[in-house]
């Protein structure tokens, strides 16, 4: 591969990061209203970016989500969610992982969105615990509205995993080229 030509894949990577960061950051706008607060569909699209950008998707995951909290109003939680979706992104997307097919079983896409949720539940669960936050009891009162976000997360992003747009380049592995030309010999 020439120096050129990793370049173009490097600068392709970066620029599906800078969309995918922007949806993300649109998705934690939309608030859907619920029996008990609201659902955004932020995660579901860092679960998506996981899935077509592997471990990268940290970046989109950290910055479209850290510049949601920033522009609602929440710039005390700019650094945590940083961290907390930023690693939401990069362990789906090492759970992500292709087979030499190219595709990622039901099972793995599930598992992979679940530990990713649970890394929201936790972390911001272990955020707003902190003394100079809410304290335990009232971070308390966060896990089961964030279970439910977790939940409308994993149940709309695993579907759009099959969405064959997402297959057409094979991101997460580096090798950002049409399948069909992998598949020729």
């Amino acid at each position: 591969m020439s120096v050129n030509e990793k370049n173009r894949k490097n600068l392709r990577k970066i620029a599906y990061a800078g969309v995918l960061a922007g949806l993300i950051f649109i998705g934690t706008e939309l608030h859907i209203p619920t029996a008990i607060g609201h659902i955004n569909l932020g995660d579901l699209v860092i679960l998506v970016s996981a899935y077509i950008l592997g471990p990268f998707a940290f970046v989109p995951a950290a910055i479209g989500s850290t510049l949601a909290d920033l522009l609602a109003g929440y710039p005390q939680y700019a650094v945590a969610t940083f961290i907390i979706k930023g690693v939401m992104g990069l362990v789906a997307g090492l759970l992500l992982k292709r087979n030499r097919e190219g595709k990622v079983s039901l099972g793995r896409k599930l598992t992979a969105s679940f530990i990713a949720e649970v890394i929201m539940i936790a972390g911001y669960f272990a955020f707003e615990s902190l003394p100079f936050m809410y304290g335990v009891a009232a971070a308390l009162g966060s896990v089961i509205p964030n279970g439910i976000q977790a939940s409308a997360a994993i149940v709309g992003a695993v579907p759009l995993m099959y969405v064959k747009l997402f297959d057409k380049y094979q991101i997460s592995q580096g090798l950002i080229r049409k399948k069909q030309e992998s598949a020729v010999i």
